[in-house]
């Protein structure tokens, strides 16, 4: 697993967006028992905020301690470092194993026989994501198309096509649930906006290899359309990857 999110974490925390609680609620309808769920690249804790309320204990993993310390305090959570692919857990520990924004970055051939071994026999496993940022004005939208697509093209690492695919094409030696369609939306103002683009690993990668920042085109539109304050209000949206499934 790669940890590319150590530097800038306190910015990961505040500008990376939470998920809804319906993404939770569809999770427990297929979970089995409740007792001991594990967060698998759990960053900053977006996603085992959600899990905390509903099981007994929740164990959250990341190899960034970084991450891990921005993270918020629950009493049923232990925070943990320890890489995906092989941890200390005994075996049929867990009720519901889930990765939020995380697997495209896991060791496949490592993680899912750790996977089958933590997971209790009728346990869930879900992979959670969240795809390319769509934003109104259109305008704006096409420059962080242009963005992604073609200022960053070459810096992204190999691995980000997974979610460019929708975790379509991940292996997923599981038995699969159907899910419905979920997306996250927001009004952001200009400088969330901003913050949310700083964290992006491509971003990171142009920045350190070319010495400029390639949100200056965005930063100039913002100002231009009077986006750029913390008054303004822009319509994000991001489409949710959600796949589950259990045991073979």
């Amino acid at each position: 697993m790669k940890d590319l999110f150590s530097t800038g974490s306190q910015l990961y925390h505040q500008a990376r967006p939470t998920y809804p609680s319906s993404i939770i609620e569809e999770i427990l309808k297929h979970a089995s028992e409740r007792e001991l769920a594990w967060d698998c690249g759990a960053g900053s804790g977006q996603f085992t905020q959600l899990l905390a309320p509903y099981f007994e204990q929740v164990v959250a993993t990341d190899l960034s301690q970084q991450q891990l310390h921005q993270a918020p305090h629950f009493d049923n959570v232990s925070y943990q470092v320890q890489p995906a692919e092989k941890t200390s857990f005994m075996s049929q520990s867990f009720d519901v194993i889930a990765v939020a924004q995380a697997i495209h970055w896991f060791d496949f051939n490592k993680f899912y026989p750790e996977v089958y071994r933590c997971l209790k026999p009728d346990g869930l496993f879900a992979v959670i994501g969240y795809a390319l940022i769509h934003v109104e004005p259109p305008e704006l939208n096409q420059l962080i198309q242009t963005l992604y697509f073609e200022t960053l093209n070459g810096y992204w690492d190999a691995e980000r096509r997974y979610i460019d695919e929708c975790y379509r094409t991940i292996p997923f030696p599981f038995k699969s649930i159907s899910t419905p369609e979920y997306h996250m939306s927001y009004r952001w103002t200009g400088p969330q906006l901003l913050n949310y683009l700083s964290t992006w690993s491509g971003l990171k990668h142009y920045k350190q290899q070319r010495g400029t920042d390639p949100l200056i085109p965005i930063q100039h539109y913002l100002a231009a359309h009077q986006l750029d304050s913390h008054q303004s209000e822009i319509e994000v949206q991001f489409p949710i990857l959600l796949r589950m499934g259990k045991r073979e």
